[in-house]
């Protein structure tokens, strides 16, 4: 059985954007953990950028479809949470660098 890490499973989840901001989740601090049970299912824990965030569904199934690719993966679970509450100081360099936040 291939081994998933949390590295690996990061990685693929830059490939996420958030559409209305055009940077990646990970990057954007929108991903707290992920959590790889021994049979290789995914859940993956995050927030987003509001309550209310008209886009949740969309980047909830994008992520799910940049980790079902992995090689050995099994299901694959996205688990929205509100605390700690996303902020912009959450964003990595690069992310506040794309987007001129100094």
């Amino acid at each position: 059985m291939t081994v998933i890490t949390k590295d690996t499973v990061f990685e693929a989840l830059k490939a996420v954007y958030d559409p209305e901001i055009g940077v990646n989740i990970v990057d954007l601090g929108l991903v707290y953990d992920a959590d790889i049970k021994e049979n290789n299912d995914i859940e993956v824990t995050m927030t987003l950028t509001s309550m209310g965030c008209p886009l949740g569904p969309v980047i909830i199934s994008d992520v799910q479809q940049a980790l079902s690719p992995l090689e050995g993966v099994g299901e694959v679970g996205v688990r929205i949470v509100w605390s700690p509450p996303w902020s912009p100081a959450m964003m990595s360099e690069d992310a506040r660098d794309e987007l001129g936040i100094w």
